[in-house]
């Protein structure tokens, strides 16, 4: 009895010495970063981070301790920074301090630090990114090229949509695939036909990697990485999509190598692939099989999932504010009419349309916290020293609705982005993706997608709800890295 009681004892001490030693290490290190909640050894601030919404939870805390503040994700410090001025400096006036890639661990975990998108390496990240532009550009990203693709697809969706005969059901799967076939025909030359069972399982796993890391389970793994590895739950679900994702870029690989033209690329893939072979010859080049297969996925689930999330909620929101669609539907009348196809060049006689648009964007939030940063060096940030290396969580939610740069900004309303003659009117703190150096590439493609599509439909149906305005809730059903709307149904009457 005695042998067992010392044994306890010696743990126990043991352990609280441990925990002593490490909680006079955080409090070292916490000393030079900015203040935040006092955190708990191993856990961190899990108390103060878990229960809630986590973005609301995180402007909780920004009201006690200011727009710059520090959390611990587990024994993991993050600088937390909040409202347009202090974003802005992270991402333009003091880019270059924080243009590195933040901890991912989720992606990380199957993509190992390759890929333009999310890759740590800045000189790599630098070499992908510039290729990457100069390639979406050569497959007509921001061209007549593109928009040529956009409005076909358009027209394979009414024609899809004229097939469901005014029944009601939930849009958000038929505007995945449609998201997915513009990146899709950019990445591997060609779109999938809807029923396609290739087109079905991509969208299956972009819907659940997007609901799973913006759960409690994805929040859970980026706080303690190491150990949720070894527990059971939803996160390995995420595992195995983005493994699938890679299989499926793989396969696409081997095909586009096998009947690879040098002098005539296709895709994404195949200039991908002519740059490899270039280059094969320098043992230090990013142009790896590696980095090819990583890149695609990147881009494909940023192009997919952002774009389809957006739609998704866009017309929810239409439905609930039928005053708005109603504005909407004039000026498509006005504008465009009947008899012809929608084209970008319509935005600029159209400036109630862009400014709902814009509204829906800012006021849907899709990454309320952006892709996380990290310092690229010891900097001196607003009174605070953060060093070298240190996890830079950019809250885009309090950017969006900032009250010193939106009129109103905690509801839905096109005026944020008119000004008093009833034209549209830009908004520097307008920042739905990020901003800066490293922003999201295929911002410009998103927001012609979401133009020509959305257009396209309200020009040929009539949006009907199977509920009432006054239940229908646009309040996100998740909130973590994206925010995904609630399940709901629409009926389209062809007009």
């Amino acid at each position: 009895m005695e042998f067992t009681s010392d044994v306890t004892l010696h743990l126990a001490l043991a352990l609280c010495a441990f925990l002593s030693f490490i909680s006079l290490r955080w409090f070292r290190r916490s000393v030079q970063l900015p203040p935040g909640p006092t955190p708990l050894p191993l856990i961190g601030n899990i108390l103060q981070l878990s229960g809630g919404n986590f973005v609301t939870l995180l402007l909780k805390l920004k009201e006690k301790y200011g727009d710059v503040l520090t959390i611990y994700m587990g024994s993991r410090p993050v600088v937390v920074v909040t409202g347009y001025d202090a974003v802005r400096e992270v991402y333009i006036d003091r880019a270059d301090d924080f243009l590195a890639r933040g901890d991912i661990f989720s992606f990380n975990a199957v993509y190992k630090n390759y890929g333009v998108a999310l890759t740590g390496d800045l000189h790599r990240w630098k070499r992908l990114r510039q290729f990457s532009l100069v390639a979406l550009r050569d497959l007509g990203m921001g061209k007549r090229k593109i928009e040529d693709r956009i409005q076909e697809e358009a027209q394979c969706l009414v024609d899809e949509l004229k097939r469901a005969n005014g029944s009601y059901f939930d849009p958000r799967h038929l505007l995945t695939k449609v998201s997915i076939n513009i990146i899709h025909s950019i990445m591997f030359g060609k779109r999938l036909d809807y029923e396609s069972k290739q087109l079905i399982k991509l969208l299956h796993c972009l819907n659940e990697v997007f609901s799973i890391i913006s759960s409690v389970w994805g929040q859970l793994f980026e706080m303690f990485p190491g150990i949720m590895r070894f527990l059971p739950g939803q996160h390995h679900k995420m595992f195995s999509d983005l493994e699938e994702l890679l299989h499926y870029v793989r396969e696409k690989v081997k095909i586009n190598r096998e009947t690879l033209d040098p002098n005539n690329p296709r895709d994404y893939v195949d200039t991908f692939l002519i740059k490899m072979e270039k280059d094969s010859n320098n043992p230090q080049s990013d142009y790896s099989l590696s980095n090819l297969e990583a890149s695609t996925v990147q881009l494909f689930f940023a192009g997919g999932e952002t774009t389809s999330t957006t739609l998704t909620y866009a017309f929810l929101i239409l439905l609930k504010y039928p005053e708005v669609l109603a504005k909407v539907n004039d000026e498509i009348e006005h504008v465009i009419g009947h008899d012809r196809i929608p084209k970008v060049q319509d935005r600029n006689q159209m400036p109630y349309t862009e400014a709902v648009l814009h509204e829906i964007q800012r006021f849907i939030d899709i990454l309320p916290v952006g892709v996380p940063r990290k310092t690229t060096r010891d900097v001196v940030f607003r009174g605070h020293f953060l060093p070298k290396d240190v996890n830079v969580y950019v809250v885009l939610s309090s950017v969006l609705k900032d009250p010193t740069c939106f009129s109103y900004p905690n509801e839905f309303n096109p005026k944020n982005f008119l000004d008093e003659n009833g034209g549209f009117k830009k908004n520097d703190a307008f920042m739905p993706l990020a901003a800066g150096k490293r922003n999201c590439m295929g911002e410009a493609l998103a927001r012609m997608e979401i133009f020509l599509f959305i257009i396209t439909i309200l020009q040929n149906f009539t949006l009907k709800s199977d509920i009432s305005t006054e239940e229908l809730d646009v309040n996100p059903i998740l909130s973590g890295l994206g925010n995904v709307s609630k399940p709901y149904k629409l009926s389209f009457t062809l007009r």
